[in-house]
């Protein structure tokens, strides 16, 4: 795809749903007595990936003009899978519903495409085993196909090596099934999405610092979800608006969750100017509006804690120090090396395309920013949304023209992507 350069961005867009909150009202719906109602679902080839799931365990789900109807059956209603069930591309999918099929009494198999067959579940292998699941990898790899079978499930105190809602959503998952308080404990807070949604769906959820745990057996009933717009997605714009050289963009309806938002206090670090405007809750998430100016960046530190908050949108993050003044270290993010792609090495290999200078490490990378060291290039998504998506925004600050391999692996999570960005371009 032949990507366009743009010197002034104008306009109001309205992201998507929020991936992470599209995937659990799905699931927590699939396992509540009732009709869950999901308004603003995010329409992405992995949420759609669990409707068909849950569909293929006997869940009667109605997806009609961005209105999503759940028909629940209850904690303990779902139905043998009629052959595997098939994630597509979604880690959330797979590592999330495996939580849950190992509390079922009927057999079930799990797989996905190429790259979720690399992509590691043994970290959540291990606690469910603790917990008793029979449970294993079909390949010995650690990686899908995952086989489940019945096995009568314990309550367990883990503490994760690494800090992951995925990992955590799976342990509180198979803690419903378990005789006993399943917690969880992290190293550094993750996304809450699981907590505040089992919260409402009537789950019996503690959280005491790092920890959170779950009582078993919960009578779930089926309610109402709003999904803010998803502030992974909103990353892009905000970013497009930053680096263009005259822009002001509203952003409307993005979720805020403090344990998502380290892309705004990075932003603020580098000097960008995003403001929020009209604060408030949605369905228990904090939302606001965003409006985002043209803005002079410098480098920064991003590391630590806040990395869980931020681990998404580090691919557009790095494309932001790349125009920014001075040096940006990205660190303590070695997980960027297990999603869809290994992004440390595609964000390190399309930052050298277009003449960045950035070193890679095993948990990060070092980029010595500077816009005059910047030209066109030929990008590669790696068939990864995320890659595609930030360079598609770094193509809109550059001059000369830029072009994208596989550009149209953004349906994975935001199918009108190009053509919202387009919308915002003035001559």
């Amino acid at each position: 795809m032949k990507l366009k350069n743009a010197r002034r961005l104008r306009g109001t867009v309205l992201v998507p749903g929020d991936k992470s909150i599209s995937h659990r009202a799905i699931m927590f719906g699939a396992i509540s007595e009732g009709t869950t109602e999901i308004t603003n679902f995010l329409q992405g080839a992995d949420c759609l990936s669990t409707i068909a799931c849950f569909r293929n365990m006997g869940i009667s789900i109605e997806n009609k003009n961005g209105c999503i109807l759940v028909h629940g059956k209850g904690l303990h209603g779902l139905s043998e899978p009629g052959g595997c069930l098939d994630v597509g591309n979604s880690g959330t999918t797979a590592r999330l519903i495996s939580g849950i099929l190992a509390g079922q009494s009927f057999a079930s198999s799990l797989t996905g495409d190429a790259s979720i067959q690399k992509r590691p579940m043994k970290r959540i292998l291990v606690p469910l085993s603790e917990m008793g699941a029979d449970v294993s990898s079909q390949n010995g790899n650690g990686c899908a196909p995952l086989l489940f079978h019945p096995a009568k499930l314990h309550g367990v105190s883990y503490s994760s090596p690494v800090a992951s809602a995925q990992v955590k959503s799976c342990i509180l998952l198979a803690g419903l099934y378990a005789d006993g308080m399943t917690s969880v404990t992290e190293p550094a807070l993750s996304r809450n999405h699981t907590e505040l949604m089992l919260s409402a769906f009537g789950a019996d959820i503690k959280k005491d610092g790092a920890a959170v745990s779950v009582l078993p057996e919960p009578h779930l009933k089926g309610l109402k979800v709003e999904v803010p717009g998803d502030i992974s997605s909103a990353a892009y714009f905000i970013a497009a608006g930053l680096l263009a050289q005259d822009a002001e963009i509203l952003i409307q309806n993005v979720g805020v969750n403090p344990t998502r938002d380290g892309i705004l206090k990075v932003i603020c670090a580098m000097g960008g100017q995003v403001s929020k405007l009209n604060e408030r809750i949605v369905s228990g998430e904090p939302v606001c509006d965003l409006l985002v100016t043209s803005s002079q960046l410098k480098g920064t530190t991003i590391e630590g804690d806040l990395i869980p908050s931020l681990i998404d949108e580090i691919p557009m993050i790095a494309v932001l120090a790349a125009f920014a003044e001075g040096v940006t270290k990205i660190k303590d993010a070695a997980e960027l090396q297990v999603k869809e792609s290994n992004r440390i090495h595609t964000v390190t290999e399309n930052l050298r395309r277009m003449g960045a200078n950035v070193t890679p490490a095993e948990d990060g990378m070092v980029i010595c920013g500077s816009r005059s060291l910047l030209h066109g290039a030929e990008f590669d998504s790696y068939m990864d949304h995320r890659i595609a998506m930030a360079f598609a925004v770094a193509a809109l600050a550059l001059h000369e023209p830029c072009c994208m391999k596989d550009a149209e692996c953004v349906n994975i999570s935001y199918p009108s992507f190009y053509s919202d960005m387009e919308k915002l371009f003035c001559e």
